[in-house]
């Protein structure tokens, strides 16, 4: 099965910045894609994700935000 990941984030954030490096390093890992979206490009993204970036999305879905969770991410994405 393959996954997307996505890392909502913003600019001038450096947990955004430290959650890109480690989504980075775990998916080019796994060989899984990711990409990341800035928050503030969508009124409804900043609406529900603003307070919490970054926040790491699998397949669309909210898996963890503030930080990434390493071995939980690692568990979902194998």
């Amino acid at each position: 099965m393959s996954h997307q990941v996505t890392v909502m984030s913003r600019k001038g954030c450096s947990a955004c910045v430290k959650a890109e490096e480690d989504v980075a390093r775990i998916c080019a890992e796994l060989g899984v894609e990711w990409t990341t979206a800035d928050v503030d490009s969508d009124p409804e993204w900043r609406a529900e994700y603003g307070d919490r970036v970054p926040v790491i999305l699998v397949d669309g879905d909210e898996h963890s935000y503030w930080s990434v969770d390493e071995p939980r991410l690692r568990k979902t994405l194998k």
